[in-house]
């Protein structure tokens, strides 16, 4: 009786370390699951680098081309002339301004991005990128906008307020300015992405 006892509480035993180290053998190693974490955030913050130059291609691209947008007609005398520039109307010149902030933001915010491709379990600096994403993100979409409607009335005019439609004689000028429109539209779209990156990357963290 007393060796079948005992026997039976070995076997209990053995049964007891078997269960408890189980699910040991099933469970990810904590550095393996780190080092997948890491790659995948590393692998959001290379395609954030890219989000972010080229958006500084389009800003940039689209401050130039409207900071030079102008066109003289060719129908003119020594003391009158048709002309038209960006900085003949605020909204086109308060482009201009808004878009070259954006654009320096973005050449300075790239450092930031490079930090987050070599330290992917940073916090810190995809909250902060978050952040000013959001804050000239809005810049950019307040400029664009104006400008799209001002080049709106420029193509189509305003019958009821007696708007002339200028584009008919100024084509090369609201060309540009449309281009201009365009490639604010393109940044603000990039750095809309940009911001879900960084949200998605913080939610997985």
């Amino acid at each position: 009786m007393e060796k079948s006892e005992s026997t039976k509480i070995e076997i209990a035993e053995t049964s007891k370390e078997r269960k408890g180290k189980a699910p040991l053998l099933g469970a990810v190693p904590p550095v393996a699951a780190v080092h997948g974490r890491g790659r995948y955030k590393r692998g959001i913050s290379i395609f954030d680098l890219i989000l972010r130059i080229s958006a500084v291609s389009s800003a940039l691209g689209a401050t130039v081309i409207m900071g030079t947008a102008e066109q003289t007609l060719p129908f003119f005398t020594q003391f009158f002339q048709f002309q038209a520039s960006y900085d003949d109307l605020p909204t086109f010149t308060f482009f201009v301004v808004a878009m070259a902030i954006v654009t320096g933001y973005l050449v300075l915010s790239i450092p930031f991005s490079i930090v987050c491709i070599a330290r992917p379990l940073a916090v810190g600096p995809r909250l902060l990128l978050i952040i000013l994403d959001t804050v000239f993100v809005t810049l950019a979409t307040a400029a664009a906008g104006s400008s799209a409607a001002i080049v709106y009335l420029a193509h189509n005019g305003n019958s009821n307020a007696n708007w002339l439609a200028i584009c008919q004689q100024f084509t090369d000028f609201c060309q540009a300015s449309s281009l201009a429109v365009v490639g604010a539209f393109v940044t603000v779209v990039l750095l809309i992405f940009a911001i879900f990156l960084s949200a998605f990357a913080l939610r997985k963290h």
